[in-house]
Parts: C-alpha cells; sequence; structure tokens
C-alpha cells in the first residue's frame, strides 16, 4: 500500500545552471547602481544548462554592453566567471565573483566622480 517513490531532482530541472543567492544580490546590487548612474536600463537573465548568464543593456532594443556568465564546468580550469564586453570579447575571467566585476564597479566610479 505504502510506496516510496524517489523524488526526481534531475528531471525535473534538467541540470540547469543558476545564481546562487549571494551571487544574484551582488549582481543585483551592481545593476542598480548602474541604473541610478543613467548606464543601464534593463537586463536579462537566462539560465541554461551549461551556464547562467546576466545581461546589462543601456536600452532594450541593443546589444547587452555586459553579461556576467556562470559557468560551472570551467570551475577548475580559468575560473567559473566571466565578464564578457558587447562584441562579444572576455574582459575578464575568474574564481570569484567580485575581481570579475571590478571593471564594470571601476568604470562605474569614474563616472560617479564626474
Amino acid at each position: 500500500m505504502s510506496n516510496i517513490h524517489p523524488f526526481p531532482v534531475s528531471q525535473r530541472w534538467g541540470g540547469q545552471v543558476g545564481f546562487d543567492r549571494p551571487e544574484l544580490m551582488r549582481i543585483l546590487d551592481l545593476y542598480g547602481r548602474m541604473v541610478a548612474a543613467g548606464m543601464w536600463r534593463d537586463y536579462a537573465i537566462d539560465l541554461g544548462r551549461d551556464a547562467a548568464v546576466f545581461s546589462g543593456f543601456r536600452r532594450t532594443a541593443e546589444r547587452p554592453e555586459f553579461r556576467i556568465e556562470k559557468r560551472p564546468a570551467l570551475r577548475h580550469r580559468q575560473g567559473q566567471w566571466a565578464l564578457i564586453g558587447e562584441g562579444g570579447t572576455v574582459l575578464k575571467r575568474g574564481h570569484e565573483l567580485g575581481p570579475v566585476l571590478a571593471p564594470v564597479e571601476r568604470r562605474l566610479l569614474k563616472l560617479v566622480q564626474n
């Protein structure tokens, strides 16, 4: 009468990569400061099997100015975090999120000082 069935975690989520709460809070904090400085107006989050991507846009109809990618498959090589520019070039790559976001934060500091 009482059958025990395992919870289908892998079938339900399909191995999807995502941001955890502290990572997302750090990224959204940067996004909020960029919006307050007038640099960004929109964002997009793409969660896939290989990567989780946060994109910041100047305008909705344009390509993203910066993409922040999390690729766990690269965590033992060059690092799971990458900052990618508008043209698709990798601007910074690392194992920790803070140093990868540093170029965008430096740019924000220059905007605020002027």
